[in-house]
């Protein structure tokens, strides 16, 4: 039976020569994420499991980036937890304050996902990772447990949808947009337990970053991932980071798909997600003046260099409007040490903004950034859930960084061409 680039991946780590979607399956891991909010749930079912150890040291990750830095004296509980159970069984991928990043950011950069591989995560946006042409998809702590202790995790096979892309961004257009366009087109549950697949001849115009801006909110649509195609870009990225040797599934020829979207990159256009869904998209040109209090530039959506940059050049010689208060928050600190190299966080805090230390920060509401009764933001994350950055009254808009610059400037929503006007 033929079959997607997903159902490939899995078939392959569940050691069979084909599977079929909706079948059950037991699957080989290749790495288990946790972070500081979920790991310590996660350990306390490890341990009630009575495991001494991991199934593989150099296998399992924390990282330590939802509330660190601590926020709270629970926070600083939740964390030493982890640091005490990495530390008891050895695990080699631990990441805390001064050495770590927004985890889905962190971990492409550190090399720990190739092409092929299988990642779970217990964090809805592991999906991210489909960028490399990897399977990866979050899960809840309990199976992040047996995660660390087997190395094994059980799978319904997803269906699939395909995504065809042509053409090419305009200028200031991101993956970011182009995520926002879709959920926007197919709603929050469009996609819903499948795998969104995208390939096309526009896949080689987006960046790695563009790619896994996208994967990263597949889970918005619903999907269980989201995967890229992979091609040079991909492989060129895995050999930068990584000395690992990819493994690349391509989709047979007539593999079955619950449906085939087509999308021109040329049409796309800067697109704002109001609250309180993704799927409530708008794009620039259709908005009224519509006033902020705040604007986030981060998170593992759009935390890359590629973005921080993007949103150092629109800044560049401006000044964050009165009233606005500007983040800027590196999802590494790799990032954030090129960001300031380069000079570009000089660029930020001429423009009045304050750059945080990697974190996901205010993304959940966790801290460097909550919203009060009634404020407005703009931000890079990929949630605009109620109360999702501060108090229930607050109001959360989804934009690429190049929206979020502008914004930040003008004091209200809006596309960088406004600027040039």
């Amino acid at each position: 039976m033929s079959m997607t680039m997903t159902q490939k991946i899995l078939a392959a780590h569940a050691g069979v020569d084909k599977v079929e979607a909706g079948e059950l399956i037991l699957v080989s891991l290749d790495r288990v994420l946790g972070n500081d909010i979920t790991s310590p749930v996660a350990i306390r079912e490890f341990n009630k499991l009575g495991y001494d150890a991991v199934y593989d040291k150099t296998k399992v990750t924390m990282v330590m980036d939802h509330f660190a830095p601590n926020k709270d004296i629970k926070a600083a509980i939740q964390c030493k937890m982890c640091r005490d159970f990495c530390r008891e069984k050895e695990v080699v991928h631990f990441y805390d304050v001064g050495r770590m990043g927004v985890e889905h950011a962190l971990l492409p950069e550190r090399g720990l996902v190739v092409s092929g591989d299988v990642v779970i995560g217990a964090d809805s946006h592991t999906c991210t990772y489909g960028a490399l042409g990897a399977f990866s998809t979050g899960v809840g702590s309990s199976d992040m447990a047996c995660g660390m202790a087997t190395g094994k995790a059980w799978f319904k096979v997803p269906s699939a949808i395909k995504f065809v892309l042509t053409g090419k961004l305009n200028p200031h257009i991101t993956g970011k947009d182009v995520i926002l366009h879709i959920i926007g087109k197919i709603g929050v549950d469009g996609a819903l337990y499948r795998s969104m697949e995208f390939t096309g001849e526009g896949v080689s115009e987006l960046s790695v970053t563009d790619r896994l801006t996208i994967c990263n909110m597949a889970i918005e649509a619903g999907a269980k991932n989201g995967i890229f195609e992979v091609d040079e870009k991909t492989l060129a990225y895995v050999k930068e980071h990584s000395d690992r040797e990819p493994v690349v599934y391509r989709a047979d020829e007539d593999a079955v798909y619950d449906e085939v979207i087509e999308i021109d990159l040329s049409t796309i256009k800067p697109t704002v997600a109001f609250p309180h869904l993704p799927e409530n998209t708008h794009t620039t040109d259709e908005i009224d003046e519509i006033r902020i209090d705040q604007v986030v530039i981060g998170s593992c959506t759009n935390g890359y260099y590629e973005n921080i940059k993007e949103a150092a050049e629109i800044m560049r010689g401006r000044r964050v409007a009165d009233g606005v208060r500007a983040i800027i928050i590196p999802a590494t600190q790799e990032i954030y040490l090129r960001a300031m190299r380069e000079g570009l966080l000089e660029v930020f805090i001429e423009a009045g903004c304050a750059v945080s230390t990697p974190t996901c920060g205010p993304c959940l509401g966790g801290h460097m950034g909550i919203l009060a009764p009634h404020e407005r933001a703009v931000a890079t994350t990929n949630r605009n859930f109620v109360g999702r950055m501060g108090d229930p009254t607050s109001e959360v808009y989804l934009a690429s960084p190049a929206v979020a610059a502008a914004s930040a400037i003008l004091g209200r929503i809006a596309s960088a061409d406004e600027l040039e006007d």
